[in-house]
């Protein structure tokens, strides 16, 4: 029998800010790229990693429709 989480562990929460889930994620990759991490931990982490991507690239998707809005819909390049 499994036992149920009663409470999120840090790795389940949110990030407070893109900025905040960017350096986590950017920790964690040096980590791993470090080889710092025990086995065990690495699919913990890996997986992780994972979570601060999609809520980085949501974040980013946001930001891009923002902008669309914006423009009225039409993208203009960033240096006009």
């Amino acid at each position: 029998m499994s036992k149920a989480k009663t409470t999120p562990s840090a790795a389940d929460e949110a990030p407070a800010s893109y900025e905040a889930a960017l350096q986590e994620l950017e920790q964690l990759v040096q980590r791993m790229e470090a080889g710092q991490l025990p086995l065990a931990d690495l699919l913990t982490n890996y997986e992780r990693g994972a979570q601060l991507l999609t809520y980085c690239r949501g974040q980013l998707d946001a930001l891009e429709q923002q902008i669309k809005v914006l423009d009225n819909g039409s993208l203009k390049p960033w240096n006009e």
